[in-house]
């Protein structure tokens, strides 16, 4: 008799990228943070009956296999390999800073400039909220009272609102710290990546292998944030026969 307990592991590797591209090397990733893996094998069935209430014969019809990983913390690599396969650049980390705190306005020249976390830099604009809630408007120059204007991350506010207090919001980037780069491509239908997926479930001495040739991963839900808990991603993936059209893969089992 052999038990299975806990998630285990997957290792995904990327056999055909979106464009149909195999990688010149093959990269295994190793999926972290793990919480459930499934594998379900479900086939239609077609059944053939007489003039009685029940079947003459029962056949099996088409057989989908397909799952789910539930868990895995969010790497970008990882991503690319199961959904994207669109390809991942190294780049500049760019974030989002939502003031709290608030400034207030000085009085001339009744501007603030926010600084940017980590020595970044400033690049966008994403509003302005008063001491009462309210958004304040933006304007191109010379703000009357509850506007605003921003050149290069300085704000200028209008001479009437000196010492009011307001919260500022911007993009930001910085260089010190690097960035993986997904481009969410607008290909057409039918293109994605293909992988092979390899789970192994270890308990009391005892080994559970599934190794799938070919599997294509339909559906991500990345980002389920909530407001006192983790965001767990999920993926569903869809097995299909390898290229010989014979093998979907293996089972391996201690028993």
């Amino acid at each position: 008799m052999q038990l299975q307990f806990g998630a285990g592991d997957v290792f995904a590797t990327l056999v055909q990228d979106a464009y149909g591209n195999a990688p010149s090397v093959a990269n295994p990733i190793r999926l972290l943070g793990l919480q459930e893996f499934s594998l379900s094998l479900d086939s239609d069935l077609k059944e053939f009956h007489g003039q009685g209430r029940f079947a003459l014969a029962v056949a099996a019809g088409k057989t989908k296999a397909t799952g789910k990983i539930k868990g895995a913390l969010i790497q970008g690599l990882a991503l690319n390999t199961l959904f994207f396969g669109t390809g991942v650049t190294t780049g500049t980390m760019h974030a989002i800073q939502a003031d709290t705190t608030g400034a207030l306005i000085p009085a001339s020249p009744y501007t603030v400039t926010p600084t940017v976390p980590s020595s970044g830099t400033w690049s966008e604009d994403l509003g302005v909220i008063d001491a009462n809630g309210r958004p304040m408007v933006k304007v191109a120059s010379a703000p009357a009272t509850g506007q605003y204007s921003v050149a290069a991350g300085v704000y200028t506010f209008a001479a009437a609102d000196t010492g009011q207090r307001v919260f500022i919001s911007y993009r930001y980037s910085f260089t010190s710290v690097p960035a993986k780069k997904i481009d969410l491509v607008n290909n057409a239908m039918g293109f994605q990546p293909i992988v092979r997926l390899q789970y192994l479930g270890q308990f009391q001495g005892k080994r559970a292998l599934v190794d799938l040739s070919s599997v294509v991963c339909p559906k991500l839900s990345l980002f389920g944030a909530k407001n006192d808990d983790f965001s767990v991603p999920e993926l569903d993936y869809s097995a299909q026969a390898d290229a010989t059209g014979f093998s979907l893969g293996s089972i391996y089992l201690s028993e």
